[in-house]
């Protein structure tokens, strides 16, 4: 543990930040796959890496950097962005400038990168390093696995590949090129709550699977992996607008296939015919979203002609969100490595309950912190903290009143003050059976505080009916 000068400076700092967070988030968007290029060919990542800066906590710094008269441009965010495999050379990688949107988030992408065919790795990571224009560095970020394939597979599908299928509840990303010319990409994305298709942003949408049994205002969801002809829902994860339901449907030489039944594959051409409507499908014009009416084929009843704008390349897609602030610390290391919770589990009870976290990025330097109360925290692994879970009295004397639970963020700190905040919280929650009547409490003794000692040890006996959530 800390000293105690410290602890008690630093809860101070903790409390503060509870009442006004004021965090930094790294938001890295990217495509599950990435096809290889081949000799001087270069296929660029599609869609290419995108990372958002959002959070208070980044005005705040820049302006602390510019009351120390470092002047406008000692404030910009800056970056690079390569593939792990690369060195440290700045030149092997993509820089990256980033632009405020409406929204007030830092918005770049990486659209040059891409894998060589001498790069004989089968999955690898793309690796941010983020620094402020004045030089100081930020720190370095990297993306979740991207599995390297050489093409689309023409072959059908079978579920035991599973890296290549698409399972229901998983991200995907839509784009679409007119002629199959690169410059011609849009991105199925969402701007002002409506549909759009844009050439420099794109959306990752939750595709769910759903029971075609069931009336279309129910839309109950189902787990499996998505096979053309299913019912599906598209729903854009940043913003929640949906599309209605659509059916897939595979699509080979600008025909949507009506009787094809395989696994979807990564990479695939498909297109997206709204449920219960005449032939309409979705469709890009431009940049809007249309509805566009196949022509049906005399000859071919399964099939169905369509144009170039509801011709759809669908791909899996992934998310990793880091989330710091340097609010109120004095940090002069990079904030990296920035922890990621993945799960909790809780062991033992009573007066020695002890609680795993489990992740990623975890070193020796973190403290686990049940809202402003610090706790006795061991290093295991990158991958492993154990803590042991503070009694309930640590949250100050009111508690020992308590009858309902006491619900704390989880928060991970570095030595030096630097807080990780994470969207899980822990729950104590006393057993009612436990906790005197509001009769007995009424009729207080003159050694009232021998019954709250009491009723405070029933309660930390029986406070371990213990909720983790996100």
């Amino acid at each position: 543990r800390s000293n105690p000068y410290q602890a008690s400076l630093l809860q101070d700092s903790v409390r503060r930040y509870l009442q006004l967070p004021a965090d930094q988030t790294v938001l890295i968007l990217h495509a599950k796959v990435a096809q290889k290029s081949y000799g001087n060919e270069k296929r660029f990542f599609c869609p290419p890496p995108c990372v958002y800066l959002s959070g208070p906590g980044w005005k705040l710094k820049q302006e602390q950097i510019k009351a120390r008269g470092l002047g406008e441009a000692g404030f910009r965010v800056c970056g690079y962005m390569g593939l792990d495999s690369m060195g440290s050379s700045l030149m092997e990688t993509q820089k990256l400038s980033f632009e405020e949107q409406p929204d007030a988030k830092g918005f770049s992408c990486a659209k040059a990168l891409y894998i060589s065919d001498t790069d004989k790795r089968k999955h690898f990571r793309l690796v941010l390093k983020l620094f402020f224009s004045n030089g100081q560095e930020i720190g370095t970020f990297h993306s979740k696995l991207i599995k390297v394939i050489s093409k689309p597979s023409q072959k059908k599908q079978s579920l035991k590949n599973t890296d290549l299928c698409i399972s229901s509840g998983s991200k995907v990303s839509l784009f679409n090129r007119l002629r199959s010319q690169t410059v011609s990409t849009r991105y199925l994305s969402v701007e002002g709550g409506a549909f759009i298709a844009s050439a420099r942003q794109w959306a990752a949408f939750t595709l769910h699977l759903a029971d075609e049994r069931c009336p279309r205002s129910e839309f109950p969801l189902r787990e499996g992996y998505i096979r053309y002809g299913s019912v599906v829902q598209l729903v854009c994860t940043a913003t929640g607008v949906t599309l209605p339901p659509l059916i897939i449907r595979k699509v080979m030489k600008q025909y949507a296939m009506l009787d094809v039944d395989e696994p979807i594959s990564q990479l695939h051409k498909c297109a997206f015919q709204l449920q219960g409507s005449d032939r309409m499908y979705l469709c890009l014009s431009t940049d809007k979203v249309i509805q566009f009416q196949a022509s049906p084929c005399p000859k071919e009843a399964n099939r169905e002609l369509l144009n170039d704008g509801s011709c759809w390349t669908i791909i899996s897609t992934e998310t990793v969100e880091y989330t710091f602030s340097e609010s109120l610390a004095c940090v002069r290391e990079p904030v990296s490595p920035v922890p990621l919770i993945a799960a909790l589990q809780i062991t033992g009870g009573g007066d020695v309950a002890m609680l795993e976290v489990q992740g990623e990025y975890f070193h020796a330097h973190l403290k686990v912190w049940f809202g402003d109360v610090e706790a006795e925290t061991m290093y295991r692994s990158p991958k492993s903290l154990v803590c042991v879970v503070p009694d309930v009295s640590a949250f100050g004397s009111d508690w020992r009143w308590l009858r309902y639970p006491i619900t704390v963020p989880l928060l991970l700190i570095r030595d030096d003050g630097l807080i990780y905040s994470s969207s899980f919280t822990f729950t104590y929650t006393p057993e009612q059976s436990c906790i005197p009547g509001q009769q007995v409490l009424s009729d207080v003794p003159q050694d009232s505080d021998k019954l709250l000692d009491s009723i405070h040890q029933e309660f930390t006996r029986t406070n371990f009916h213990l909720f983790m959530q996100t």
